[in-house]
């Protein structure tokens, strides 16, 4: 049996190929994919990479995905064929293998279309998990990407109070959409406005969502955050994405925990755990599957909004169009999905 993958060859080409589907292992299922989410930061940065420094290897990218079980290898653990479910493996493909604990069910009320975004929702929602918001605090949230607009959701979900820093408009736009509260960067001076914002209080924490040099921003939110009596500066400032900074200890730092989040949670890229294994859940809380299942909910209670998010929606046969629609025009592109055609 074959399927259809999208790979990115070793000088940045976008292509679809006829692949053999792997062989299944024990307490995994096998996927038929309806939706497939382009990471905009993560894949045109592979892109963009190979294009300038080409190597020998392709890859299949992507890693969110959602689609209905048709085969079973081993203990399911209660998953059934069948069943829709939203993945946070497999890649750009038609049909994904995929470990027991990485797929979760969908309701009937939660479209393939927003079970794809998972995997980079579980990835916001490990980085509020690493700022230990309480109810009431302040903070902002850095970038308005998918992941910077789904943890400023989850951190108002939390009863923070959330002020959004981004340039792009349509950025912007959608947030507002999804009930955030924003700043332009482009048209204010987004630390004095930040400062007026926080008052008397100051930020009790940050979260930088964007790739890059992330120096300035990060310089100005240090400004920002809350301060003790003794003029030393406190609070979070967790790094979700894969950005750059220089960070230097003592009393140029103050008391600020700096923190990095990565991946979807506990257990990712642990395949033990991965099909099937557990962790004792006295120690381990909250697990990638427990934090797909909780988005799932979230998702379907309609308190955590996706549809907002989706700009384009484009057959697997044009990934190469929508990979250069999301490098070419950011301002125009933000999450596009990717139909498999069977």
């Amino acid at each position: 049996m074959s399927r259809q993958a999208v790979v990115i060859r070793g000088n940045g080409a976008v292509e679809l190929e006829k692949q053999d589907i792997p062989q299944m292992v024990p307490n995994s299922v096998l996927v038929k994919i309806h939706a497939l989410l382009i990471s905009p930061g993560t894949e045109t940065w592979m892109i963009d990479q190979r294009r300038k420094n080409p190597v020998k290897d392709d890859v299949v990218p992507g890693y969110s995905c959602a689609g209905e079980i048709i085969d079973i290898c081993g203990d399911a653990r209660g998953l059934k064929i069948g069943q829709r479910v939203g993945c946070m493996t497999g890649g750009h493909v038609s049909h994904a293998v995929v470990p027991v604990n990485l797929a979760v069910p969908l309701p009937d009320d939660v479209s393939y279309e927003e079970g794809c975004f998972l995997s980079l929702a579980a990835t916001a929602l490990q980085g509020v998990r690493r700022t230990e918001v309480k109810l009431g605090e302040y903070g902002t949230v850095l970038g308005q990407g998918i992941v910077g607009n789904l943890a400023a959701q989850l951190f108002r979900i939390s009863g923070a109070r959330i002020l959004a820093w981004e340039g792009v408009g349509l950025r912007l736009d959608i947030a507002k959409k999804c009930g955030i509260e924003t700043v332009n960067v482009k048209e204010c001076d987004a630390e004095e406005c930040t400062k007026q914002w926080a008052k008397p209080y100051g930020l009790d924490f940050s979260l930088i969502a964007f790739g890059g040099n992330a120096q300035k921003a990060f310089d100005s939110i240090h400004r920002c955050m809350k301060v003790s009596a003794d003029g030393h500066e406190m609070g979070r400032i967790v790094l979700v994405g894969g950005c750059s900074i220089e960070f230097k200890g003592g009393a140029w730092s103050g008391n600020l925990d700096v923190r990095a989040s990565s991946r979807t949670g506990a257990g990712y890229h642990d395949k033990a755990w991965e099909l099937g294994a557990e962790y004792p859940a006295v120690f381990v809380q909250f697990t990638s599957q427990r934090n797909a299942l909780e988005l799932v909910r979230l998702i379907q209670e309609k308190r955590l909004l996706i549809k907002p998010m989706i700009t384009g929606v484009m057959p697997m046969t044009q990934a190469a169009q929508a990979y250069e629609r999301l490098m070419d025009h950011p301002d125009q592109n933000m999450g596009i999905i990717l139909h498999p055609e069977f």
